[in-house]
């Protein structure tokens, strides 16, 4: 008879710790600011002890990436963007049009976490000149991640055969970058919906090779 695997408990105490470590801090860190913000005043909202802090995260700089982290990935989960099932399956589309839609969708929701603290990222950046030596040196991530999703359309019937992946990668991180997600939804006030919409209806004219469907909606 097999042993039935019982759940880590302690495992499980660790995970919702640290979630609650890092709600706390991106709370305080965009309420606030970065360099003013105390890990003291993180623990105090987590309702942890400080040491626990000092212990899972070390300092403020770590913690600050692990907010930042978590506002992409959506979890504390330590999965890269691109071995998500939500990216996976979007590259998996029959079509180059399903690919772009389940990819703007997806990218979408990334964007709506991460967009709100990107002034965030640059005053932290200003306040602590080692918070960019918490990623490391080379490409962007997010145009690896674009440049992997463009390789994907590459292979699809419908896409716009004028169209190579080098340029549909430009296209996708220009278009589906937080710089022009906030332009959109926060200064013009679009819904998310109508700016996913909107990004759907443009990345199809411009890679696919039937844009009729999927018209541009109203703000």
């Amino acid at each position: 008879m097999n042993a039935v695997k019982r759940p880590d408990k302690r495992a499980e105490r660790s995970r919702r710790t640290r979630e609650k470590v890092i709600e706390a801090a991106r709370e305080l860190f965009v309420a606030q600011g970065y360099g003013v913000t105390s890990l003291q005043e993180v623990a105090d909202r987590a309702g942890v002890a400080i040491q626990t802090i000092y212990f899972v995260f070390r300092n403020k700089r770590t913690l600050f990436k692990d907010v930042i982290d978590a506002s992409i990935a959506g979890d504390v989960e330590p999965i890269a963007t691109m071995d998500r099932e939500w990216f996976r399956a979007a590259c998996a589309a029959h079509t180059a049009a399903d690919q772009l839609r389940a990819h703007v969708h997806g990218t979408g929701e990334i964007l709506a976490r991460v967009a709100p603290i990107m002034p965030l990222i640059a005053a932290a950046a200003a306040t602590d000149p080692e918070i960019a030596a918490q990623w490391p040196d080379g490409p962007d991530p997010r145009y690896t991640v674009q440049h992997a999703a463009a390789e994907a359309l590459a292979g699809k019937l419908d896409v716009h055969p004028g169209v190579g992946v080098e340029r549909a990668a430009d296209l996708l991180f220009g278009l589906l970058s937080p710089q022009l997600y906030l332009v959109f939804v926060h200064d013009r006030g679009w819904t998310p919906g109508a700016w996913e919409e909107w990004a759907y209806a443009t990345l199809r004219t411009q890679l696919c090779t039937d844009p009729a469907a999927g018209g541009q909606a109203s703000p």
